[in-house]
């Protein structure tokens, strides 16, 4: 008798966000947004507890923030709106624009601060849209440890008091959230209790 097997699709970040969800940063809440920043710029997120889908996964890289020409003269990326969010934040935004891959670049140079300003727009408008509990903020850009300070402190300088800041963090399960998630979604489809991560990632 032939075998039935169950599928499920879903992007990277939306896995993602749905690990840390269950297993990592964001356990405590049910509206996450899960955003990696790497060689391309995308997020993912729960809403309520259920994954967001709609007429296409969100592209919520894309979006359009703020671009002051006079202090950022970089044309932005992206080779469908140059400027949006990702053609000017991710990994190869910041390398074009300095000539150096970001995990060259050193603490404290100019570029950590103009790119937590357009991080921080891009959760503004998030915050404003989705009124997420908790904001992840993987990717191998994320890795340079003062980004997070500087977010935090522009979000909250955005935000002016009219909306109180989610928890901005880093992704508890790090590289292996996408992985996980992709374990979650299977876990989903079986009758069975949804397994649990061993070893440093179990609670």
């Amino acid at each position: 008798m032939p075998h039935s097997f169950r599928v499920a699709f879903d992007t990277d970040v939306n896995a993602a966000a749905l690990a840390e969800a269950r297993w990592g940063a964001a356990r405590d809440f049910r509206n996450v947004v899960y955003v990696t920043v790497g060689t391309g710029l995308g997020a993912g997120a729960l809403i309520d507890g259920r994954l967001l889908h709609g007429r296409l996964h969100p592209e919520m890289g894309h979006i359009r923030v703020p671009h002051d020409w006079g202090s950022d003269p970089f044309r932005g990326n992206c080779p469908y709106h140059g400027d949006c969010l990702e053609g000017l934040a991710a990994g190869p935004a910041i390398h074009a624009r300095w000539g150096q891959r970001a995990d060259l670049l050193p603490d404290g140079h100019p570029a950590w601060d103009l790119e937590a300003d357009y991080l921080a727009l891009g959760i503004v408008s998030w915050v404003c849209t989705l009124s997420p509990e908790c904001m992840i903020l993987g990717g191998g850009v994320m890795q340079r440890e003062e980004l997070f300070p500087k977010i935090r402190r522009r979000v909250e300088e955005l935000l002016n008091a009219y909306i109180q800041p989610p928890n901005i963090v880093p992704p508890k399960l790090g590289m292996h959230a996408g992985v996980l998630g992709a374990i979650a979604l299977a876990a989903d489809l079986t009758p069975t209790p949804p397994c649990t991560p061993r070893g440093k990632f179990a609670s």
